[in-house]
């Protein structure tokens, strides 16, 4: 068992697999086992933000995690504005903040960014991001790697930087695929949670909404290796710098 200290991790659940896939685990129990994967010495507590579930306090957990969401940061709804008003306590408290696809959205928009629908449409399925070369790269970011793959799913995407974010990974399709704010906060617009028999179903209940295109060339890489304990570690690391 690990011997570092016990941490306790907010999930914020912003959105839920879709009816179709029940079946499947929901987005914060995929974020408790991707992480417990990592680091056997974290508990988890969850407040389900798009139900208004938002915590009072930015210090009720060591750190916070908000999840991928069908949702777009852009909307009208009554939980948008609260979330990105907890985004910027938190990182004014200096709070570590992990942002995963909506969650990595939502956060560059709170502290000053813009996310729009992007005009390259959909990005499904694994998606290989190159690490920026930066002599500066942080301790926590362990690889010898150039690149990591995981599964995506999005059209949204960051079209404009909050002045405090630092661009760590990057795509033709996605520019702007891993940010880091300082050691406060980092986010990923992959989806390190999700596997590929996860990213399967998700091509098959939203063909028509993808095109027949999109989803058969998806098909193709849907369960080729990824990255996801590598993610996963750089994300404990990360919180557990401080």
């Amino acid at each position: 068992m690990s011997q570092t200290k016990a941490l306790k991790i907010g999930l914020l659940e912003t959105g839920r697999p879709p009816e179709e896939l029940q079946n499947f685990a929901d987005y914060p129990t995929k974020f408790e086992r991707l992480l417990r994967g990592a680091d056997d010495n974290l508990s988890f507590q969850r407040w389900a933000v798009l139900d208004d579930d938002i915590p009072d306090d930015v210090h009720a957990c060591d750190a916070w995690l908000i999840t991928g969401s069908r949702f777009g940061a852009y909307e009208d709804h009554s939980w948008i504005e609260p979330l990105m008003a907890f985004i910027r306590k938190t990182h004014q408290a200096n709070v570590p903040l992990i942002g995963i696809c909506f969650g990595h959205q939502i956060i560059a928009q709170a502290l000053g960014g813009k996310v729009e629908k992007s005009d390259k449409g959909w990005g499904v399925s694994v998606h290989s991001y190159e690490l920026l070369d930066n002599n500066d790269k942080p301790k926590w970011l362990e690889s010898d790697k150039d690149s990591f793959d995981i599964q995506c799913f999005h059209q949204d995407q960051v079209v404009q930087l909050p002045a405090t974010a630092d661009v760590l990974a990057s795509s033709d399709f996605c520019p702007y695929a891993m940010l880091s704010y300082g050691n406060q906060a980092l986010t990923f617009q992959g989806h390190p949670e999700f596997s590929g028999d996860y990213g399967q179903a998700l091509i098959d209940v939203r063909r028509d909404l993808l095109g027949n295109e999109v989803s058969e060339a998806g098909e193709k890489v849907v369960r080729q290796a990824i990255d996801s304990a590598t993610v996963a570690k750089w994300i404990v690391n990360f919180i557990r710098q401080r």
